[in-house]
C-alpha cells in the first residue's frame, strides 16, 4: 500500500516549501512520486495507491498495475489503520504500507519486509527523523495507530513501545524527505537546488 498526497500546489511538502517555495516543493514531490512508482513496480506483490483527497484516473499510477483507493480517517493513524483493515478484509495475509517521500527506498527493502513476516509479527523501516517509512504486518494492531504525534521524532519509539509483545524486525534506517536538510547533500536533488 502506497500512501500519497494528491500533487497540488501549496498542499505537498509544506516544510520543504518554507525553504524552496511551493512550486519547487511540488516539483520535488512529483519527482518522489515517480521514484516511488518505479521502485514499487519492481516488486512482485500486489500494489495499491491510497490517495489523500481524490482518486485520479489519468495520472502516473497505471490502473492495470496499481489498485486505486481513497484514504479514510481523521488523522494519519486512523487512515493507516483503515487501509490495513481494508487489505486484510480483501484476504491479503501480509500487508505493507509505505509513504511516497523516500528517494532511497529500493524494491529489495519491500521484498525483505514481506520475507521477514514469515518469522516476525511486524516489520518496520525506521526513518532517520524518528518516524518510519515502512510498516508491515500479518494483522491489524490498533494501538500502533493511536495516540501518536504524527510527523514528529517520537513516532517510531512510541510504536515500538506498543509492540513489546510482538516480534519486530527492523529494516535499514533510511532518510525520508521533509525539510531542506534532507536533500541538501543528496545528489539526486541537486537539479532542484541549483536552478
Amino acid at each position: 500500500m502506497i500512501f500519497t498526497r494528491n500533487p497540488e500546489l501549496g498542499k505537498v511538502k509544506t516544510r520543504l516549501a518554507k525553504s524552496l517555495g511551493d512550486e519547487k516543493a511540488l516539483e520535488i514531490y512529483k519527482f518522489l512520486l515517480n521514484r516511488t512508482k518505479e521502485v514499487t513496480q519492481q516488486t512482485s506483490s500486489d500494489k495499491a495507491v491510497f490517495y489523500s483527497v481524490k482518486v485520479r484516473d489519468n495520472d502516473i499510477w497505471d490502473a492495470t498495475i496499481f489498485q486505486k483507493l481513497q484514504q479514510e480517517g481523521d488523522d494519519l493513524g486512523e487512515r493507516m489503520q483503515n487501509a490495513f483493515t481494508t487489505a486484510f478484509a480483501m484476504r491479503y495475509e501480509k500487508v505493507a504500507i509505505i509513504g511516497s517521500d523516500l528517494y532511497d527506498l529500493e524494491s529489495h527493502h519491500i521484498d525483505e519486509a514481506f520475507n521477514q513476516l514469515n518469522s516476525n509479527d511486524v516489520v518496520i523501516g525506521p526513518a532517520e527523523d524518528g518516524g518510519y517509512y515502512l510498516l508491515a504486518s500479518k494483522q491489524v494492531y490498533p494501538d500502533i495507530f493511536k495516540n501518536k504525534d504524527w510527523g514528529t521524532s517520537s513516532v517510531r519509539e512510541a510504536t515500538l513501545n506498543d509492540l513489546k509483545k510482538q516480534s519486530v524486525f527492523l529494516l535499514p534506517i533510511l532518510n525520508d524527505v521533509d525539510v531542506i536538510e534532507d536533500i541538501q547533500n543528496h545528489s539526486a536533488f541537486t537539479q532542484f537546488l541549483n536552478s
